[in-house]
Order: structure tokens, then C-alpha cells, then sequence
């Protein structure tokens, strides 16, 4: 018989929201996460795993070994925070300056510690092996890869992965779990362009590298509008422009940043391509000359149909869930697309918003925060789908 886990999540809820707050309080940023990433292997330590930690830099991987021979499951839990200061008001506020839990990886890695202490008292029943993977820098510096190349899939090579995210774009209540690419892969861009200086009264004695910049923001919007099907997915983003300081002197050069994110690998190819000749035409037919940096943060994140359709089957059991859905999709993007690449899995997202309270600010923003029921929710529903793949035998 499968444990009551909301039963026992609701039992260990008061520490599980003194624990996120005080993640809340102290973030990290990513490959700085020291303090939670030691917090995280002494509470593993405490209830018997084998632990590692210093994978991927500062990432902790607790094995729980069942008493019988099985399959490997990996669960994977986020623990950075991000360069944002917090515009929150509550007691448990960053107390880092410039430092913000403002994506719910403090939640996320909570949960993962709920789940760790609902799961090893079942050591004797279990047919195979958990492993609990706590990863480092998240946002964007690539920690999920970083994992992966100091073996992280390997001793034990896991058969099957979980991983989750809160998702404040939707209430508490509310869980997703989508059939094929649920996640976009994301790449990153650099663009120098540099021209000639001069002065602001006397521009045709330069060439211009904030015009070059303007036209090349403009023309880069016709890449989804004119050359992605429209049944297809794409965004091309400009994201930062520098360049001068004084009104009245033209620069010798100006940076772009920005980001591109597809689904397919195919109109991946195809934006990269037609970026590429808009960035250097462009660039050229005004003057200017243009060196490009794009580097790949992520693929897609793609989940496994059997088991994204065994987490809305449990999920459309369990209390507290009012509505579970397969059609969720974002273009945000996700690094545990590395361990899911060649691992078969499912993300799913977990409804944290409550707009009565406040606590609905979106992803990033300054004053996000979360209905702390949602813990409560995403590790129960986490030790259940993890339970399913490692219990069956029982």
C-alpha cells in the first residue's frame, strides 16, 4: 500500500515553511550557493543517505539505496537564487544585498528535503535506488551541465528523472504536467558593432553605430514574423543595448544582448541562421562591422509521455488539486534539459499563486513570493511520483 504522503507532508509542514524562509533569507547566487548546498548535505547526512557534494561545483547528490534491487529514479531540486534586489516587506526578506530568491528555487529545494525525509523511512520497501540531486546555478550559468560532466548520471546511471517548478502564473491548486517539449531551449547572444566616432553635429563624418544598432533591432523582429512558421514557436529578444556617453559624441561602437528561444531543433537552425545574416548584412550595409557571441544556455526541455501522464493521474488524486492540465508550455527555458536529454522524465509545474494575498507576482520580479501551501503540494506529489516508479513491486 502506497503511503499517505499529503498526509505526511502536511505533518512535517511547519518545518517545511521555517526551512524555505530561511533559504528565502540567506540566497545565493549560482556556484555560490555554499551555505544552502551545506545546509542540504547535513540534513541528508542526518537521515542516512550516501552523500557527494562538490558536484557541478556546489551541488549535493544524496543516494537513498532500497533494500531490494531496482530501477534508479533522479529527482532534481534548484538552489540558486539571482541578482535582484527584493522589494518584499515580510520577515523573511533577503538579507543579502542584491540578493533574491525571486524564481521559488528556495521552495524547490525545501521540497527536495521534504521528500528525502518522507521517503527514507521506506528504505526496506523500496526496489531500487532515489537520487537526490540538488543543483547549483540554475539561472543561467549552466550548473545542470556542470553536474552532468562530473557524472551526476552515473554510479547509479538513473533509468528515470522528476523535476518540478512553482509556477506563479497560476493558483495554488492548479498542476501541469505536458506530454513532449514543455520547456524552450534558450541560447544567448552578444553583438559588437563597431563603427567610427565622432561628433553629434557632424555625423557624416563617422559611421554610426547606434544607427546600425536601431536598424538591427528592427530587422531582427522579421525572423519569427517572416521566416518561422506559424504553427512553430520562436522569440528574438534585444534585451540590452550600451554604447556613448555624452549627448553630443557618437561612439565608436555599441553591445547588444539578447536571447533566442525555440522548441525544435530545426527552427533553432533556422533563426540562428537568418540572425546571423540580418546581425553581419545589416551591420555592413551601414558601415559598421559586427562580431556575434552566441552561446547555447539550454536545449528544450521535453517530457516523457508515460510519465507526465502517471503525474497528472496521481495529481488528479490527491487533495488540494483543483485542476490538472497537459498543455502547459513556456518559453522560458530549464538546464535540467541536460539530464532529461538522455534521461527519460517529466518537469511539472506546480500552481504557488494567490492573488487575494499578494502573492502573485510574476517570475524574477522584485516583490515575488508564493503561497507556501504549494510546498505542501509539489513534495507530496514529488514523493508519489517517485514512490510509483520505485514501489511498484511492493
Amino acid at each position: 500500500m502506497t503511503p499517505d504522503f499529503l498526509a505526511q507532508a502536511k505533518a512535517l509542514e511547519e518545518e517545511t515553511i521555517a526551512r524555505r524562509r530561511d533559504f528565502h533569507r540567506h540566497p545565493e547566487l549560482g556556484f555560490q550557493e555554499v551555505r544552502t548546498a551545506g545546509i542540504v548535505a547535513q540534513e541528508l547526512n542526518k537521515l542516512g543517505l550516501e552523500v557527494r557534494t562538490g558536484v557541478g561545483r556546489t551541488g549535493v547528490v544524496g543516494l537513498l539505496e532500497g533494500d531490494r534491487p531496482g530501477p534508479t529514479i533522479l529527482l532534481r531540486f534548484d538552489m540558486d537564487a539571482l541578482p535582484i534586489v527584493e522589494a518584499n516587506a515580510t520577515d523573511y526578506a533577503s538579507q543579502t544585498p542584491g540578493v533574491m530568491h525571486a524564481c521559488g528555487h528556495d521552495g524547490h529545494t525545501t521540497i527536495g528535503l521534504a521528500v528525502a525525509k518522507m521517503l527514507t523511512p521506506l528504505r526496506a520497501q523500496i526496489a531500487g535506488t532515489v537520487k537526490f540531486v540538488f543543483q547549483p546555478a540554475e539561472e543561467g550559468l549552466n550548473g545542470a551541465a556542470a553536474m552532468v560532466q562530473d557524472g551526476v548520471l552515473e554510479s547509479p546511471a538513473p533509468e528515470r528523472s522528476l523535476a518540478l517548478h512553482l509556477w506563479n502564473d497560476k493558483p495554488l491548486g492548479w498542476v501541469a504536467a505536458t506530454d513532449g517539449p514543455a520547456m524552450a531551449a534558450a541560447d544567448k547572444f552578444a553583438i559588437t558593432l563597431q563603427g567610427k566616432g565622432g561628433h553629434g553635429a557632424s555625423p557624416f563624418l563617422a559611421k554610426d553605430p547606434v544607427v546600425a544598432a536601431a536598424h538591427i533591432i528592427t530587422a531582427l523582429q522579421t525572423i519569427v514574423a517572416r521566416n518561422v512558421n506559424a504553427l512553430d514557436t520562436a522569440v528574438v529578444s534585444v534585451t540590452s543595448v550600451k554604447g556613448g556617453e555624452a549627448f553630443n559624441v557618437i561612439p565608436d561602437s555599441v553591445k547588444m544582448l539578447g536571447t533566442i528561444r525555440t522548441y525544435k531543433p530545426e527552427v533553432r537552425d533556422r533563426v540562428v541562421r537568418r540572425f546571423t545574416e540580418i546581425v553581419t548584412g545589416m551591420a555592413k550595409t551601414l558601415e559598421c562591422e559586427a562580431v556575434i557571441e552566441l552561446e547555447k544556455v539550454a536545449p528544450a526541455v521535453a517530457n516523457d509521455s508515460q510519465m507526465s501522464a502517471a503525474v497528472r493521474a496521481l495529481a488528479r488524486n490527491l487533495p488540494g488539486v483543483a485542476q490538472v492540465v497537459d498543455n502547459e508550455r513556456t518559453m522560458g527555458s530549464e538546464d535540467m534539459a541536460y539530464m532529461m536529454d538522455t534521461i527519460p522524465g517529466c518537469y511539472f509545474f506546480v500552481g504557488s499563486a494567490d492573488a487575494a494575498r499578494g502573492l502573485n507576482f510574476p517570475h524574477h520580479h522584485p516583490r515575488f513570493d508564493f503561497d507556501e501551501r504549494a510546498l505542501i503540494i509539489g513534495a507530496a506529489l514529488m514523493a508519489q511520483a517517485a514512490a510509483e516508479y520505485v514501489l511498484k513491486a511492493v
